[in-house]
């Protein structure tokens, strides 16, 4: 008897999740770190703003691409 197929992500997937908390993490630690009084800096999100800016749609397309080709590949190995 053959066992049900797993569903497993792609490795395109986990490459967009990277990029996604690689790209927008420091701005996000920045900007708590900013709301706790951490920083003296009014305006402290210039380099890691635009990093998060040239990482997170391309991020977010790796991410619905990696999931689309994993459901895809799935149903057609559910039969």
């Amino acid at each position: 008897m053959d066992s049900p197929p797993r569903f497993r992500l792609t490795v395109v997937f986990w490459i967009g999740l990277a990029l996604l908390v690689l790209g927008t993490g420091p701005l996000l630690l920045i900007v708590v770190a900013a709301e706790l009084g951490l920083t003296s800096d009014p305006n402290p999100n210039r380099s890691a703003g635009l990093l998060a800016f040239f990482t997170f749609w391309p991020a977010v397309i790796l991410i619905v691409w990696g999931l689309v080709a994993a459901v895809l590949r799935y149903r057609r190995q559910a039969g």
